[in-house]
């Protein structure tokens, strides 16, 4: 008896009435939005397919694994991210270098808040998830600031900084520009404007590297 057209579907595959699979750009967007919200832990297969709109094996189907849809999102996420910040423009002094490398990063941050809420997500936890972070995006963006303060350090202009620090000097502040809530109920206007984000992105660029060039404060290493 020859099989019928349903049962000789592969598994994962969608039925003749099932809803057309979301374009990938939508897939990885909500894909997004669910690790941002809920965590990667909290994000399970099921409700991951809930909010794709997909089948409960989907992320298999086309991933491979949960773990393998996270990087997609996140190559699909940090990628156009990276594309957009400025590098080194050798024709200014290295400290506007630096001002207009760490402006540069906090206004891509505030094009898509989702990213800095994945980021909170994951820095607390010694997973292989972080490491794929620090090694493709975070690494790379340090190395980028550490070649333009190296020259700084060198001149005198800067106090020697251990590259944790200069982290956590230079990333956390990029909140003040995704946390609209609660820079709302301080009296932000919303919504903000292109001239006001990048006003907001100035002030916090110039205290983070005025701060840093602030010679004469060791860090105690």
């Amino acid at each position: 008896m020859g099989a019928t057209a349903e049962s000789a579907r592969r598994p994962g595959r969608p039925g003749a009435h099932t809803p057309a699979v979301p374009e990938e750009q939508s897939i990885l967007q909500r894909g997004l939005e669910a690790f941002a919200e809920l965590g990667y832990d909290h994000a399970s297969a099921r409700e991951l397919a809930r909010r794709l709109g997909v089948s409960h094996n989907f992320i298999n189907d086309r991933y491979g694994s949960k773990a393998a849809f996270w990087r997609a999102v996140v190559d699909a996420a940090l990628g156009a991210q990276m594309a957009k910040l400025p590098q080194p423009d050798p024709s200014l002094d290295e400290a506007e270098q630096l001002r207009q490398m760490v402006t540069g990063f906090y206004l891509t941050a505030a094009n898509d808040p989702r990213v800095g809420r994945l980021f909170v997500n994951e820095f607390t936890l010694d997973t292989e998830r972080l490491d794929y972070l620090y090694e493709n995006y975070l690494g790379p963006i340090l190395q980028t600031l550490v070649s333009v303060i190296d020259k700084l350090v060198a001149a005198g202009r800067m106090t020697p900084v251990p590259i944790d620090v200069l982290f956590f000097a230079v990333i956390p502040p990029v909140s003040g520009m995704v946390e609209t809530p609660l820079a709302r109920r301080m009296g932000r206007p919303d919504p903000e404007s292109p001239q006001q984000l990048t006003a907001t992105a100035g002030a916090l660029a110039n205290l983070v590297v005025n701060g840093l060039l602030a010679t004469g404060s060791g860090t105690g290493r």
